[in-house]
């Protein structure tokens, strides 16, 4: 695998590319040479912060992880992207999708789904009409990250989300 290594706020030293190579590397039995890995360091206030984007055919493996040591969100990181992997493998599998980009030892090992996707709990709530800033205030109010509402403009579904820095998103759908 290669790795493309980048710095924000943070200056990319040896020690934190050795770092890098030799933990996301754990993850070079799983890919072909030609896979590259796309690795972000950064530090905001006191938060060290790494993301890693490992582009595939058809898919994009993202992870990122926060901590107050860049060593210990490398480690992280490499945790979280191992499970996508084993997830993403057996997806794979069993839809027949193209392996291409993976070892043949990775695509032959059986591996456990046990972070299976398990729906708890289910509701039903009317979807009132309202414009995109009623939702808002609406999500506040009851506390939540997101809201569904019917777009009173469109007729459509739309959603609102809460983004970081206190920022809200809308999502649309297409037509």
């Amino acid at each position: 695998m290669r790795y493309i290594i980048n710095g924000r706020n943070v200056e990319v030293t040896e020690g934190l590319k050795s770092a890098v190579t030799d933990k996301i590397g754990k993850l070079d039995k799983y890919f072909n040479s030609e896979t590259e890995a796309h690795v972000t360091l950064s530090v905001e206030k006191e938060r060290h912060k790494v993301e890693v984007t490992i582009p595939m055919k058809g898919n994009t493996l993202r992870a990122e992880e926060t901590n107050s040591d860049m060593y210990v969100s490398i480690d992280l990181v490499q945790e979280t992207l191992e499970r996508q992997l084993k997830k993403y493998k057996n997806k794979i599998t069993d839809r027949k999708h193209s392996a291409e980009g993976f070892t043949p030892e990775f695509i032959e090992k059986d591996y456990d789904e046990d972070d299976s996707i398990k729906i708890e709990k289910s509701k039903r709530f009317a979807v009132k009409p309202m414009d995109p800033e009623e939702a808002c205030l609406q999500m506040e109010l009851l506390g939540h990250s997101f809201y569904v509402f019917r777009n009173c403009e469109t007729d459509e579904i739309n959603v609102v989300y809460k983004r970081k820095g206190s920022t809200y998103g809308l999502i649309e759908p297409e037509c």
